[in-house]
């Protein structure tokens, strides 16, 4: 992915944030060159990935396959003794046209929320004991105090202030509807690790490769200094 996609991303992004007049942390705000300069009082944003996070899933195609997201706040799980919090905070962008690929979680629960702009239509289906998709099951699924059960591979419909419980094992992708408009999502889990925690079906990547066609304007959650002594 080309830095110049990342950096329309990112700006993008911003965009939608001050329309819904969403207040970020300071480290959102930290350019590039700021960031050489910070020392060991940011190691929880640099060990728990908080920040911004652009992902093409490595093929390439943001615009088809793609989203932009922050980490707000997260729990380590390998470093609890440092960072305890059992919980994480995104908030998640996604543009008309864009997709998130089938994927499951084996430790994270999460809630998705639509916080704004156009509808979001989250795919589900139950894991197999090979952990492979089953397409026949019936699927259940909580939704804002709603308990009900779909067909395999439902699309459940979120509006603006709805959402929807994602439980281990239980997979799902996320699209809009056309013609909606882009979308701001909220996501409360329990700690996340990206690195470890995505059960992709098929496999990608989950991290960008990076094309240096001009200057980053704010650095990734993958991409920090380590910290000035």
């Amino acid at each position: 992915m080309k830095r110049s996609e990342i950096n329309a991303a990112l700006r993008e992004m911003e965009g939608m944030l001050r329309d819904y007049r969403v207040a970020l942390p300071d480290f959102c705000w930290f350019s590039p060159e700021e960031w050489q300069e910070k020392g060991h009082e940011f190691d929880e944003v640099r060990d728990n990935m908080l920040g911004w996070d652009i992902t093409d899933y490595g093929l390439s195609r943001f615009d088809e396959v793609g989203f932009s997201l922050i980490t707000l706040r997260n729990g380590n799980l390998k470093k609890a003794e440092l960072y305890p919090k059992p919980y994480a905070e995104k908030l998640l962008y996604l543009k008309e046209g864009q997709y998130s690929p089938m994927h499951f979680h084996w430790y994270k629960m999460e809630d998705i929320i639509n916080r704004g702009g156009g509808t979001v239509l989250i795919r589900v289906y139950n894991a197999d004991a090979q952990e492979e998709i089953d397409r026949t099951s019936p699927v259940t699924v909580h939704t804002d105090g709603e308990t009900r059960t779909v067909p395999a591979g439902t699309q459940i419909a979120l509006e603006p202030g709805q959402s929807i419980t994602i439980t281990p094992y239980l997979y799902h992708d996320f699209e809009i509807v056309p013609g909606t408009g882009p979308v701001l999502l909220g996501e409360v889990s329990q700690c996340n690790d990206d690195n470890t925690d995505n059960r992709f079906n098929p496999p990608v990547g989950r991290f960008p490769a990076i094309e240096e066609d001009e200057a980053p304007y704010r650095l990734l959650c993958s991409e920090y200094p380590k910290a000035k002594d």
